[in-house]
C-alpha cells in the first residue's frame, strides 16, 4: 500500500502551495520537488487565494508569523476548503507566545484542516490551549516514550475526533491518526533535530502525498512521515561514510527523497496499526 502511494505521487506531481516558515522556505521548495511533488510560495493576501486555486493541496505553517501574513492564512485556507483542496497545519511554536497560540486557534474557528502536524508540546497546545514549548521545540517532559505510548495514541485519536484531522505528532516516535485508526511510527534518527526545517518538510510532504492520494488521506500521511524517517535514516548511513556534519546530512536528507522508490519504503518503513 504505502508504495503506491508513493508511485501516485510520482505519477500525478501534485502542486503545493506553502504558506511558510521563511526560514525553511527553500528546504521545503526542494524537498517537495525531490518526492515528487511540485512547489510554489505565495503569502501576499492579495494574490495567495487565487494561486492555492491552481494548485492540488495548501500547507500553512506559522513558523515566523507576521500579522500581513495571517491574513491572508485565513483567507486562503477557506479558499482551499471551497475548493475541496486537503490544507494541512503547521503550528510552529504553538504556546511560545500569545500570537502564536491566539492565531493556531483563529485558523482552527475559520479553516477546516486535513492535517494537524506538530511536535507534542504543539499538539497539546492545540489540544488544552497552552503547552511547555520550549521555542520551536517539544519539552523533553512532553517526550513520547514506550511507557506513555498507549495513552499519547489515545489523545491523538480523541483531537481528531475534536477537529476533524489527521493528527501526526513527531518525535522519537510518530504518530499518526483519525478518529478509529492509529499508525506508530519508528522510522528516523536523532540528527534530524538537529537541522532546522525538517518538520516544516514534512508539512510540505504530508500535504503532496494526500493530494495524490485523495481517498487514504490517513494511510497517505502516514507513509509520507515513514518515508521521512526512513529518509533521514538513509541520509545518515550515508553521513557516516562520508564523515560528514549537519549541514551535508540536510542535503543527503533531500538527495533520498530524490533516489526513494515503492520498493525502497515498502521495506524500510517500521510501522504498526493501533
Amino acid at each position: 500500500m504505502f508504495g503506491g502511494i508513493l508511485n501516485n505521487v510520482h505519477e500525478k506531481t501534485p502542486l503545493v502551495h506553502c504558506i511558510t516558515n521563511y526560514v525553511t522556505v527553500n528546504d521545503v521548495a526542494n524537498v517537495l520537488l525531490a518526492c515528487g511533488g511540485s512547489p510554489i510560495m505565495a503569502d501576499d493576501e492579495d494574490d495567495a487565494p487565487e494561486i492555492t486555486a491552481i494548485c492540488d493541496a495548501l500547507v500553512i505553517n506559522i513558523g515566523t508569523l507576521n500579522k500581513r501574513t495571517i491574513a491572508s492564512m485565513l483567507k486562503t485556507g477557506e479558499r482551499a476548503n471551497e475548493l475541496s483542496h486537503p490544507v494541512v497545519l503547521d503550528p510552529v511554536g504553538a504556546g511560545a507566545s500569545s500570537l502564536r497560540t491566539e492565531t493556531t486557534f483563529k485558523l482552527l474557528q475559520e479553516v477546516k484542516f486535513s492535517v494537524i502536524r506538530g511536535n507534542i508540546s504543539e499538539i497539546k497546545t492545540v489540544a488544552k490551549g497552552k503547552g511547555t514549548t520550549r521555542g520551536v521545540d517539544a519539552d523533553v517532559s512532553d517526550a513520547i516514550s514506550e511507557e506513555n505510548l498507549n495513552e499519547t495514541v489515545s489523545f491523538a485519536k480523541e483531537l481528531s475526533a475534536e477537529t476533524g484531522a489527521v493528527i501526526v505528532i513527531t518525535g522519537a516516535i510518530d504518530i499518526v491518526a483519525d478518529t478509529h485508526k492509529a499508525y506508530v511510527i519508528r522510522n528516523g534518527h536523532p540528527l534530524m533535530a538537529k537541522v532546522s526545517g525538517t518538520g516544516c518538510m514534512l508539512a510540505a510532504v504530508i500535504a503532496a502525498y494526500w493530494a495524490a492520494n485523495p481517498d487514504w488521506g490517513l494511510e497517505a500521511t502516514a507513509a509520507a512521515v515513514g518515508a521521512m524517517g526512513y529518509c533521514g535514516e538513509l541520509a545518515y548511513d550515508r553521513l557516516v561514510k562520508n564523515n560528514g556534519g549537519t549541514s551535508t546530512y540536510r542535503s543527503y536528507l533531500i538527495d533520498a527523497f530524490s533516489k526513494l522508490d515503492a520498493q525502497s519504503l515498502e521495506g524500510g518503513i517500521k510501522i504498526e496499526s493501533r
